[in-house]
């Protein structure tokens, strides 16, 4: 199995000033990411605005990050939905244009049984021969995926592993504890990161890394090399910045961010709206006190 990476930046989808997508600019921001830490890009799912994506402007985001990037990261496609004939379709279409791995969300809005569940992942990896990374995020899905269900997909040769952000750490520890042998367990919530390596995680589906991907990437490496303290340290310094990037949902704190430090990645698209004033006023204040490992 090609080596995904512990650190995948979950990254924003940059929009010129008229609201489309830029091709351009979100090729560089792949390639700042890489020369920050990151060891791939996870492409157009929550923090790049997967809601109001279309399929065409995924697939062709696809196909140019991946020819900027080349062999230097991983590119993972979100083709994730709640209808599962969809997802198969948009998983077959990523798999043409070459990307290494594909991202699934849990089935939003509406609220599958967990054999549910079972049943649309299965069917997703059946269709295809690309690594299949399960998405588990209740807080925007409503149904969560269980650590049975979890640990049953596991059994599928195709599905290498889950980007938790349930929070729900003793589900994840039986996910680590129990899944097949060899099954990765990345972080979906960067304030959940290093308790998550300290249960034997994998790595991290990181928004954070956006920013301060070096120090993301110290701290993975310190947890590996079993220096706790060190990779403690690290994410106890990191928490108020992660707090200020979901201070408002997710991705309008990090694109407010990104702009303000000099790399254009444009307004979110509606419904979402950029920060009231007293948001950005705790972001920008809370930036003055990082290190930003991005190069603008």
């Amino acid at each position: 199995m090609k080596q995904l990476g512990r650190l995948l930046t979950a990254m924003v989808t940059p929009f010129n000033k008229e609201g489309a997508v830029d091709y351009e600019q979100a090729k560089k921001l792949a390639l700042a990411l890489l020369d920050s830490g990151s060891d791939g890009v996870v492409l157009a799912a929550t923090t790049g605005e997967s809601p109001t994506l279309v399929r065409e402007e995924e697939a062709r985001l696809f196909t140019e990050v991946k020819s900027a990037v080349g062999g230097r990261g991983t590119i993972i496609a979100y083709t994730g939905s709640n209808s599962t004939a969809e997802a198969v379709a948009a998983t077959e279409a990523a798999e043409k244009i070459g990307v290494d791995a594909c991202l699934s969300v849990v089935p939003y809005y509406n609220k599958p049984s967990q054999e549910g569940l079972y049943q649309h992942f299965k069917t997703i990896a059946d269709s295809t021969s690309l690594h299949c990374i399960l998405y588990n995020v209740p807080s925007r899905t409503v149904t969560s995926l269980s650590a049975d269900t979890t640990i049953r997909l596991s059994q599928i040769d195709n599905i290498i592993g889950v980007k938790e952000a349930s929070g729900n750490l003793e589900q994840i520890s039986r996910i680590i504890n129990e899944a097949r042998k060899g099954f990765l367990v990345w972080s979906g919530n960067d304030s959940d990161t290093f308790p998550i390596l300290d249960l034997g995680g994998y790595g991290t589906i990181s928004v954070a890394s956006h920013l301060v991907g070096k120090q993301i990437k110290e701290m993975i490496d310190s947890a590996i090399a079993g220096e706790m303290e060190k990779a403690a340290d690290i994410h106890r310094r990191l928490l108020p910045l992660v707090d200020a990037l979901f201070i408002v949902s997710n991705p309008v704190p990090v694109k407010y961010a990104l702009n303000h430090i000099g790399f254009y990645v444009g307004k979110p698209r509606l419904p979402l709206v950029e920060p009231d004033e007293k948001s950005a006023a705790t972001i920008i204040d809370t930036l003055k006190k990082y290190q930003i490992a991005l190069k603008v």
